[in-house]
């Protein structure tokens, strides 16, 4: 039984797991065809509910593995393209993160610093306006906390990623030292 990609690089506690579906479905997707590092971890994954030590189950999924033409070579090679294709979710990510800070945060920041011009014209106009410039104020006021509200839940969401991609990253790195010393 092949274990899903999120069951293998998302048990780590406390990642994002709007974070670790995303990444794991960008690895599924850019899946190279045939045995890999991809199919190789699934072997590996497999192999933990048997007991054996980290060392047993590299060398057991590995001996496996030669049998359909997997190389140490093929497997740092392929997990190498998964690291690549989870660096440019990152970039992608972070030009998403960039668009919606521009979108959500320095439009209302645009939005706020206008209406606190247009408060400074409606103050040294005649009484008949100062209801314009607490109707205004009461906008800026709900603005501000919207604006520190989703810049908030935007970093959160940074935070999220971030923590997940380096987990997936150093799950990745950590196998490429195990097969580098166990096969």
């Amino acid at each position: 039984m092949q274990k899903s990609l999120k069951a293998l690089f998302g048990v780590h506690h406390g990642l994002d797991e709007k974070s670790v579906n995303f990444l794991t479905q960008a690895l599924e997707k850019n899946n190279l065809p045939g045995f890999d590092y991809i199919e190789f971890k699934q072997s590996i994954g497999n192999l933990v509910n048997l007991g054996m030590d980290e060392a047993t189950m590299f060398k057991s999924a590995y001996a496996t593995a030669i049998t359909v033409g997997l190389t140490k070579e093929k497997l740092l090679d392929t997990a190498a393209h998964y690291k690549k294709v989870l660096t440019k979710e990152k970039s992608d990510f972070d030009a998403a993160v960039q668009k919606q800070v521009e979108q959500k945060v320095r439009t209302k920041q645009m939005e706020v610093e206008k209406l606190r011009k247009q408060i400074e014209a409606y103050q040294a106009k005649i009484k008949e306006l100062e209801a314009k410039v607490a109707t205004d104020q009461s906008t800026v006021d709900q603005s501000g906390d919207l604006i520190e509200a989703e810049l908030a839940k935007i970093e959160n969401t940074q935070n999220g990623f971030d923590t997940t991609l380096r987990a997936l990253m150093n799950e990745i790195d950590r196998d490429i030292l195990n097969i580098q010393q166990y096969l």
